[in-house]
C-alpha cells in the first residue's frame, strides 16, 4: 500500500504545475458554468417524508380543499398607537387593491379584525406552487413592492406572514448565513493554523484546497442533484463544515508528515513523497471511512437524511482527490518556504507534550481506561433523558426580516388556529349537506374533547354560530359558497328573502371548510398541549390521532387524518429514529470492515467502534445536560442524535486511523509501549489541531445560526462532541487498550509474530544486562 502512494506522491510532485493548472481551469469553469446550491435548496421538512407517513395522508384527504399548485400569503396591519382607525382601514385596503394587479395573484380578500381591534389581516392567493421556490420568491418580492408603494398613516404598519412568507424570507437569510458560515469557518481555521504552525504559509496551503472544494462542491452537488435526491439547507451548512473541517484535517496529517521528514533530512521534494507514502493510506481511509457511513444513508426513509449522504459525500470525494493531488504539488513548489519563518533544522526532532503523556498512559493503562469509562458512562446515562423537540418551522421566521414582524403581529393578535391551526379532516361517501347534524356532532365531539382548546369548522367559520338548520337553509338558498361574490348584489341567489351581511359572510366562509363536492370537511383546531410548534404539542400527536379516528369511526365518516406541524413534526421524528435504528448498524459494519483492512487486525476494529459508540452516547448526555439541563430547551434538535453519530463515527475514525496506523508503523521495529509512546509524540499535535479545526467549524455554524435554535444546537452540539472525543477517547483511551492488548490488537497479522520477537530480545537483553 505504502509503494501506491509513493507513486500517487512521485507523480503529483512531478507534474506539480500541471495539477495546480487544473485545478484552476476546473474550478473557474464549475463556478460559471454549472447551478449554485441555493437554486436546488428545499425549505419544508415535510417535503422530505415518505409518502405514505400519516401527515402526509392527511394532507392528500384535505387535497378537495386546498390546491397544492396555489399558495396562501398572508398580510397583516396592524395599529400600535391603538385601534384600528378608518383611514387605516382605508390604507389597508388600497394596499389590497395594488397587491390584487400584481401577476399570477389570484385574489386578496380581507378575512378579518382581531377581537381587539388592533390588527387586520387578508389572504393572498397566488397560482405560483409555495413549493417552487424560485418562483415564489418573485411573487413575494413583488407583492412587497406593492405594499410599499401605497403610504400608510403613521402607526400603521402591513407586513407579510405565514408559512409562504417565512420560507422565502428563510432561504434570503440561508444565503448569507452559509456565506458567513463559509467566511467565519476560514477565518478560525486560519487562526488556529497559524497558531499551530507559527508560520505564514503553511496555513494558507493547508487550507487552500479545503476551501477551493467547498466552493466548487456547491455547484457539482446542485447539478448531481437532478438524479433525483433533494438538497436541504441544513446540507448546505454541512457541506460548507464538514469540506472546510475535514478536508483541513487532511491537510494537517500531510502537512505535519512532510515537516517530520525534513527535519529528519529529506529534500522538499523527496519529503512530499515520502510523507504521501506514509499518510496517504490514512487520508484514504479516513475519506472512505466518511464516504461510506454517507453513502449508507441511501437506506434512509426521511428525504432530508437521504439528501445529506451524496452532497456530503461527492464533497468528502472531492477533498479526498485534492489532498492527494493539489496539496502535495502545492508543498512541492514551495518547499521548506511554507514553513518561514519557522525554522525545520535537521535532527530537531523533540519528544513533546504528548509523549510525555504517553509515557504516563503505558505506565498506567488500566487506571487510565478505568477512569475514563466511569466518565463517559455518566455522561452516557444522561443521554437517556433526552427527547426530540418540536421544529418551530411553520413560523418561525428570521430575525429582523418582514415576515418576522408579520408573524409576531399575527400571534399577538389573531388565535393561533388562524395562521397555523391543526387540522383535522374527515371525509364522507356522500355530501355533507344531506345530513349536517352528523357534521354538527363530530363538531361537538371535537370541541368536547380534551386534546383540543378551540375547534373552527362549518358552524362557526368566522365567529358567527350557525344551526345545522340555518347552514342547511342557507345552502338551499345560497348554492356552492366558491361562487358568490365579496358583496351580495341585489340579484344575487336568496337576496330577495334579506339574509343578512354576517350570515351571508358566514356562509362565504364554507368553502375554507366544505369540499365542492361536499364530501371532505376540514375541522381547523388549536391544541391543549401548546404551541403546534412545541415539544408537548408533538408529545401529544398519538393520542390526538387516536381521538379523531374514535369520533371518526363513532359517526361513520369514511377516513380522517390530522394535518399541520405538529403532526408533521411526530412523524419528522418518528422517520428520524426509525433511520437512527436502521443505518448505525450499518455504519458500524462498514467502518468496521474499512478499519480491519487498513490496520490488517480483527481485533482493532472492534474496540475501536465500541469506543466511537461510547464517545456519542457521551457526546449526546453532554449536549442534553448543556441544552437541556442548563439552558432549558425542551430538548434536542431531532437531527442532532443522528448527525452526532454519524459524524463522530466517522470523523473519529479518522483521528483512529492516524494514530493506530502510526503504532502500528512503530509496532515494527518496537516494542508496542514504546510504539504507542512515539506514535503519539508524532501524531499528538496533528490529531489535537485537526480536533480544533473541525470543533471550530462546527462551532461557527452555531455561532452563525442567525438565532436558528435547531442549527445551534447542531453546530455547538457537534462541537463538543468532537472536543471531547479528540482530546478524551483518540488520545487516552484508545492508547490504553492497546497498551493492555499487547501484540493481540493485530491478530490475525504477521505483526503478531513481530512483536512477539521484538519482546524476547528485550527480555534477552535485560537478562544480557543483569548477568554483567
Amino acid at each position: 500500500m505504502n509503494r501506491l502512494f509513493a507513486k500517487v506522491g512521485h507523480y503529483s510532485v512531478r507534474f506539480r504545475w500541471f495539477i495546480v493548472l487544473v485545478w484552476i481551469i476546473g474550478s473557474f469553469a464549475t463556478i460559471k458554468f454549472l447551478p449554485s446550491i441555493s437554486s436546488v435548496i428545499k425549505t419544508n421538512n415535510q417535503a422530505f417524508l415518505p409518502s405514505n407517513s400519516p401527515s402526509i395522508t392527511s394532507a392528500k384527504l384535505a387535497k378537495p380543499l386546498q390546491n397544492y399548485n396555489y399558495s396562501l400569503i398572508v398580510m397583516v396591519g396592524t395599529e400600535s398607537s391603538g385601534t384600528l382607525t378608518p383611514t387605516d382601514l382605508k390604507a389597508f385596503s388600497a394596499i389590497n387593491s395594488k397587491v390584487s394587479s400584481v401577476p399570477t395573484v389570484l385574489s386578496v380578500k380581507i378575512s378579518g379584525i382581531s377581537s381587539d381591534d388592533k390588527a387586520v389581516q387578508a389572504e393572498i392567493i397566488s397560482s405560483t406552487s409555495a413549493f417552487d421556490d424560485t418562483k415564489i420568491t418573485t411573487v413575494v418580492s413583488n407583492i412587497r413592492s406593492a405594499m410599499t408603494s401605497i403610504s400608510t398613516p403613521s402607526g400603521f404598519s402591513v407586513h407579510l406572514a405565514g408559512q409562504t412568507a417565512t420560507a422565502v424570507d428563510s432561504v434570503s437569510k440561508n444565503g448569507s448565513q452559509s456565506s458567513n458560515t463559509q467566511n467565519f469557518s476560514v477565518l478560525i481555521i486560519f487562526v488556529i493554523l497559524a497558531l499551530v504552525f507559527r508560520a505564514v504559509l503553511a496555513p494558507i496551503i493547508t487550507l487552500l484546497p479545503a476551501l477551493l472544494v467547498a466552493i466548487v462542491a456547491g455547484p457539482l452537488v446542485a447539478e448531481a442533484s437532478h438524479l433525483g435526491f433533494q438538497v436541504s439547507f441544513i446540507t448546505q451548512l454541512l457541506l460548507i463544515v464538514l469540506v472546510l473541517g475535514a478536508g483541513t484535517d487532511y491537510g494537517l496529517f500531510l502537512v505535519f508528515r512532510v515537516r517530520e521528514e525534513l527535519k529528519k533530512g529529506s529534500a522538499p521534494k523527496e519529503a512530499v513523497t515520502r510523507a504521501l507514502s506514509k499518510v496517504g493510506e490514512s487520508i484514504t481511509f479516513s475519506a472512505a471511512t466518511v464516504i461510506a457511513a454517507l453513502l449508507s444513508l441511501a437506506t434512509a426513509h426521511f428525504g432530508l437524511y437521504r439528501g445529506l449522504g451524496y452532497p456530503l459525500a461527492i464533497g468528502i470525494s472531492l477533498m479526498l482527490l485534492a489532498g492527494l493531488t493539489l496539496l502535495p504539488a502545492l508543498l512541492a513548489i514551495l518547499g521548506k518556504a511554507v514553513f518561514w519563518p519557522s525554522n525545520v533544522k535537521v535532527g530537531t526532532y523533540k519528544i513533546g507534550t504528548w509523549g510525555r503523556l504517553a509515557s504516563t498512559i503505558v505506565k498506567r493503562p488500566l487506571i487510565t481506561l478505568l477512569v475514563g469509562m466511569i466518565f463517559f458512562g455518566s455522561l452516557a446515562i444522561i443521554s437517556v433523558g433526552n427527547h426530540p423537540s418540536g421544529f418551530s418551522s411553520a413560523t418561525t421566521s428570521p430575525k429582523g426580516t418582514d415576515s418576522y414582524f408579520g408573524n409576531q403581529n399575527l400571534k399577538a393578535h389573531f388565535p393561533s388556529s388562524t395562521f397555523n391551526p391543526t387540522q383535522v379532516i374527515y371525509t364522507f361517501d356522500k355530501p355533507v349537506w344531506t345530513n349536517l347534524t352528523q357534521l354538527n356532532n363530530i363538531e361537538t365531539a371535537l370541541s368536547q374533547s380534551p386534546h383540543f382548546k378551540t375547534v373552527s369548522g362549518p358552524f362557526n367559520t368566522s365567529g358567527t354560530q350557525l344551526t345545522p338548520d340555518q347552514l342547511s337553509k342557507l345552502h338551499s338558498q345560497l348554492g356552492d359558497p366558491r361562487l358568490l361574490p365579496a358583496e351580495q348584489s341585489p340579484t344575487a341567489p336568496g337576496s330577495a328573502n334579506s339574509i343578512s351581511a354576517i350570515l351571508y359572510n358566514s356562509y362565504r366562509s364554507e368553502y375554507q371548510y366544505i369540499s365542492a363536492d361536499g364530501k371532505t370537511v376540514i375541522f381547523e383546531t388549536t391544541l391543549t398541549a401548546g404551541d403546534a410548534s412545541s415539544t408537548s404539542a408533538l408529545n401529544a400527536v398519538p393520542a390526538i390521532r387516536a381521538q379523531v379516528a374514535e369520533i371518526g369511526k363513532h359517526y361513520g365518516t369514511s377516513a380522517n387524518g390530522v394535518a399541520g406541524e405538529a403532526p408533521a413534526s411526530y412523524d419528522i421524528s418518528a422517520a428520524s429514529n426509525s433511520d437512527l435504528l436502521r443505518i448505525v448498524p450499518i455504519v458500524v459494519i462498514i467502518i468496521g470492515i474499512l478499519l480491519a483492512i487498513v490496520l490488517r487486525s480483527s481485533i482493532a476494529p472492534l474496540y475501536l467502534v465500541v469506543s466511537v459508540v461510547l464517545s456519542y452516547l457521551a457526546a449526546l448526555g453532554l449536549d442534553v445536560l448543556v441544552f437541556v439541563h442548563i439552558l432549558g430547551h425542551k430538548g434536542l434538535s431531532f437531527v442532532l442524535p443522528f448527525l452526532l453519530f454519524l459524524f463522530l463515527l466517522a470523523l473519529g475514525e479518522d483521528y483512529n486511523i492516524l494514530v493506530m496506523t502510526r503504532i502500528r508503523e512503530e509496532a515494527h521495529h518496537m516494542n508496542l509501549k514504546d510504539a504507542v509512546t512515539a506514535a503519539l509524540s508524532a501524531t499528538g499535535s496533528t490529531v489535537t489541531s485537526a480536533g480544533l479545526v473541525l470543533a471550530g467549524t462546527f462551532l461557527v455554524l452555531g455561532i452563525s445560526s442567525g438565532g436558528n435554535a435547531q442549527v445551534q444546537e447542531i453546530g455547538f452540539g457537534l462541537a463538543l462532541g468532537i472536543l471531547m472525543d479528540t482530546f478524551l477517547v483518540r488520545t487516552l483511551l484508545v492508547p490504553s487498550i492497546v497498551v493492555l492488548l499487547g501484540k493481540y490488537n493485530w491478530w490475525p497479522s504477521k505483526l503478531v509474530q513481530t512483536q512477539e520477537e521484538l519482546t524476547a530480545e528485550i527480555l534477552d537483553e535485560r537478562k544480557e544486562l543483569m548477568l554483567d
